[in-house]
């Protein structure tokens, strides 16, 4: 395919990849260390002059237009490399760029709309943000898709589900070991957060570290001033029509890094909230055919949109941090390339080409993503490794023996910590010993073949009343579009450990929430331990 790029910036360029018919087809860091891509990435994308990588190291996943991608391949063509140890389109583990590969927990994407020129905002419908400036209306189908991802059975993210991290996975490894971290299959949706920064005009045409310094400005709008609650976050900085953020008209339809890499144009983006992943994702409408128009249906306005969007999105879970996560290293015209760019603009109907994909939110168009366990190129996928994540079910991390709130969303205080464990070492603890307010932990799952209950355990500590503080907890059955209340609002003190349970449906999703609320009243403060959440 010939698009080297770096660390996984989404290069899509819709003539040459075309061309392709693959028929396989927390700690806090306030300044995040810059770890180098693989020499062998860094070499292909840099030795390819057509490449928009090219002297842009932090393009990574860089999506190329049709035209730019069509001249990559004719140079690759005539640059022959060594040949590969492995399958040419076989992706390798990078090894983690400060112990972040892939997003192994429930990803949460929020969209940044990024300056003025987007005009007055509304709200339609659906709940989705609108905006004046935007002639395509493109801010509402992005909401949809990513509210879709994991609803209506779709199989498209699936992929996702064969790739990990973590400490029991070799550098350099093509699959993943039982005991790794596996990205979950992504339940009920993946949209945490919609925030319009019209504080000033976005810049005609944003430079690297801008883009990075909105992503790390949008994690602290959105609360998200953790390592912890950035571990799982992606900031899709949406730039406005007629910008050309970071001079991608001509060259590219987007990319993706994160904050620390110090090749970003301008520098690194310091950060005092962890690292911070991030997309550029250019109104690319203006660029037509070149990035997608009209490339899955006619007139397909936003075809390209939402398979770069998706693009961008598949190569950022399965490498976080580029290029710690899930690269090529073999050597072969795919050398620097992640799973997505090796998938890029295959015709529909061909074997691993672009297709539209039904959500529970609406048909959205994609593309294929690179697939090691099946050797090919795939718009639909099996649920595998990342489905189940251990025992319980896709629920993961139950335990929370990663010493860490992986796989949770929370919100308000959270924590991880020892005092919290039912059994082995560590237990969550929402809601804190000084005062607080309504804090909480979820996560969404599918309810595996043969499981028909979820259980948990809590220990309510509440010097108050119940008409103030309280624990309570919640099941959602997204599929069948229903809550149950698991923990009816308690307040006890001293009454020690004790389980409930609800019943799922085998194929059903979910989302479960832990929650307790505190009137941040001083002298009374109520918090609760949550641990041993399971899935039977």
């Amino acid at each position: 395919m010939g698009t080297p790029h770096i660390r996984g910036a989404a290069r899509v360029t819709l003539a040459g990849l075309a061309s392709l018919a693959l028929a396989t087809g927390a700690a806090l860091a306030i300044t995040p260390q810059a770890t180098a891509a693989p020499e062998a990435a860094v070499h292909a994308a840099r030795s390819n002059p057509y490449s928009p990588a090219y002297q842009h190291a932090y393009r990574h996943g860089v999506l190329p237009t049709i035209q730019r991608n069509a001249k990559m391949k004719s140079w690759s063509a005539n640059h022959p490399a060594a040949t590969a140890a492995t399958g040419p389109e076989t992706l390798s583990y990078g090894g983690g760029v400060d112990g972040i590969g892939v997003q192994s927990g429930h990803s949460k994407v929020y969209l940044v709309f990024y300056g003025s020129q987007w005009g007055t905002q509304s709200t339609n419908g659906n709940g989705d943000a609108t905006f004046s400036g935007d002639p395509d209306g493109a801010a509402p189908v992005t909401q949809e898709m990513f509210k879709g991802i994991g609803t209506g059975n779709e199989l498209w993210s699936a992929d996702l589900t064969q790739w990990c991290d973590g400490p029991n996975v070799a550098s350099s490894a093509t699959s993943c070991p039982s005991n790794a971290n596996f990205v979950p299959y992504q339940s009920g949706g993946v949209l945490s957060g919609v925030w319009y920064d019209n504080s000033a005009a976005s810049p005609s045409a944003a430079s690297g570290h801008q883009l990075g310094a909105e992503a790390v400005k949008a994690a602290g709008h959105f609360g998200n001033t953790t390592a912890a609650s950035n571990r799982d976050a992606y900031y899709v900085i949406l730039s406005p029509h007629n910008t050309n953020p970071d001079n991608y008209q001509g060259q590219y339809c987007a990319w993706h890094d994160y904050n620390g890499d110090s090749t970003l144009t301008g520098g690194p983006v310091t950060s005092s909230y962890g690292d911070v992943a991030f997309s550029n994702q250019p109104y690319n409408m203006d660029s037509g055919s070149g990035c997608g128009v009209g490339f899955v249906n006619s007139p397909g306005t936003l075809d390209g949109w939402t398979m770069t969007l998706g693009h961008e999105w598949h190569e950022m879970m399965s490498d976080q941090n580029p290029a710690g996560g899930w690269t090529n290293h073999t050597g072969s015209s795919y050398d620097g390339q992640e799973n997505s760019d090796e998938c890029a603009w295959i015709s529909p109907g061909s074997a691993g080409g672009a297709a539209n994909v039904k959500m529970g939110t609406g048909t959205f168009a994609e593309q294929a993503s690179w697939s090691n366990d099946t050797n090919n190129c795939a718009i639909s996928h099996a649920i595998v490794g990342g489905g189940g994540g251990g025992t319980g079910g896709t629920l993961t991390n139950g335990t929370f023996e990663t010493g860490s709130l992986s796989s949770w969303t929370t919100s308000g205080t959270t924590s991880a910590t020892g005092s919290a464990a039912h059994s082995g070492s560590y237990g969550a603890m929402v809601g804190s010993t000084n005062p607080t307010n309504t804090s909480s932990v979820s996560q969404s799952f599918t309810a595996p073949s043969g499981t028909s209950k979820v259980s948990f355990w809590y220990n309510v500590t509440c010097p108050d009343t119940v008409s103030y503080d309280w624990a309570t907890a919640t099941l959602q059955d997204t599929t069948a579009g229903t809550t149950t209340t698991l923990l009816a609002k308690t307040c006890t003190q001293g009454a020690g450990w004790k389980q409930v349970s609800g019943t799922v449906t085998a194929g059903h999703n979910y989302t479960l929430t832990l929650s307790n609320k505190d009137d941040n009243y001083a002298g009374d403060a109520t918090y609760t331990y949550y641990d041993d959440v399971t899935v039977s």
